[in-house]
């Protein structure tokens, strides 16, 4: 559920009247809220770090991501695939 966010298309799975299973999109985009300023020169190793995004999940991304981008995350995997 840490990449669920309202208004999101999904696939609910209903057994009397109650949801059992869920499916997300493979990938969703989101935002990021937090994250640590990258240091330069770091960029040369591909290095990444830790950013909050608006659901509250934390995904390792690039260096060069900032706060306020969007980015694209695969929910199977949770791992970062680009900014959106």
């Amino acid at each position: 559920m840490k990449y669920l966010k309202e208004g999101m298309d999904c696939i609910v799975l209903f057994w009397n009247g109650k949801i059992i299973d869920f499916d997300l999109p493979i990938t969703v985009k989101l935002t990021v809220v937090d994250v640590d300023p990258g240091l330069k020169g770091d960029t040369a190793q591909g290095g990444s770090k830790p950013a909050t995004v608006d659901t509250g999940a934390v995904i390792n991304v690039p260096l060069f991501v900032n706060i306020g981008d969007n980015i694209l995350v695969d929910t199977r995997t949770g791992q970062y695939m680009s900014r959106a």
